[in-house]
């Protein structure tokens, strides 16, 4: 389905109270919110419990069969729609990257690789783990119900537990990106990526910004991420185009004008190099 304009959604779609955070069932999803079965994007991280469903999710290039139990994660500012049955059962989750700045959360968003990581948008939960998630969804959610006193760190704190066993799922192995400045240092600089890349394509720019030469920048870009500073800011540029080419009926001019091209000759060459397809051939491809 092709847009016009991409509406945005946060968390007031959901609720008026201004939290960060909320929860409930998955029953009867869309029929109370139906702006979620169209193409929009959140400000807002989603988690989505599959305990027993029928349908599927869209994310961005990615399309997840809700077919067995698994744990599906829209990330803020992707593109998503959710075609879900009316007797799914299951728990949604959504937070906001503010709740973790919270004074009584600890955690940061960038410690989960699964929120993080731009390849895989879900995690399977096997037969095993399946009744542990039930029982601590529901406790949540019976939380979250309740508002009692302190409930906002109460939930903070569930949440937590359940972003951890994610993490575990999500690398069974057990290892734990080294929370270095290297790092961090990366980690802020793909903010700033996300938050400039329309204005500023060059590394150079953001070294300036983060106080690090290019040399630098593109050395621990590389330890971290295996990736040079440039892969980032194009692969961040692809991503975008390719949402606007999907989902938007906006011509390649102004695809072209909307992510800082000088001109649509320029932003065709860039693309097809990145993808080896012109942007009308992707186009054409993903609307098949």
């Amino acid at each position: 389905m092709q847009l016009s304009e991409i509406p945005v959604r946060g968390l007031d779609l959901f609720s008026e109270d201004n939290s960060h955070i909320w929860m409930d069932n998955l029953m009867n999803l869309l029929q109370r919110f139906p702006q979620l079965e169209y193409p929009h994007r959140q400000d807002f991280f989603t988690l989505l419990f599959i305990d027993d469903a029928q349908g599927e999710i869209s994310i961005d290039n990615h399309k997840v069969r809700l077919d067995s139990p698994k744990v599906i994660i829209i990330k803020p500012r992707c593109i998503s729609s959710i075609d879900i049955n009316r007797k799914a059962k299951g728990k949604i989750i959504c937070f906001t990257e503010d709740f973790f700045s919270l004074p009584y959360n600890n955690s940061i968003v960038d410690q989960f690789d699964f929120l993080n990581d731009t390849s895989k948008v879900f995690v399977r939960i096997g037969e095993e783990e399946k009744n542990k998630w039930i029982y601590l969804l529901e406790i949540f959610l019976k939380e979250f119900n309740l508002r009692q006193k302190e409930s906002i760190k109460v939930l903070g704190s569930y949440l937590n537990i359940l972003l951890f066993y994610l993490d575990r799922l999500y690398d069974p192995s057990g290892f734990s990106v080294s929370n270095s400045l290297k790092h961090n240092k990366v980690k802020e600089f793909e903010k700033l990526i996300d938050k400039d890349f329309k204005m500023k394509k060059m590394p150079a720019a953001y070294a300036d910004l983060l106080n690090v030469t290019p040399n630098y920048l593109n050395k621990i870009c590389k330890e971290v991420t295996n990736y040079t500073a440039g892969d980032l800011i194009r692969r961040r540029i692809v991503v975008e185009a390719q949402r606007l080419i999907h989902f938007t009926n906006y011509s390649i001019n102004e695809i072209a004008d909307q992510l800082g091209f000088e001109n649509a000759s320029y932003f065709v060459t860039f693309f097809k190099r990145q993808t080896s397809k012109t942007p009308e051939q992707f186009r054409r491809l993903s609307n098949q």
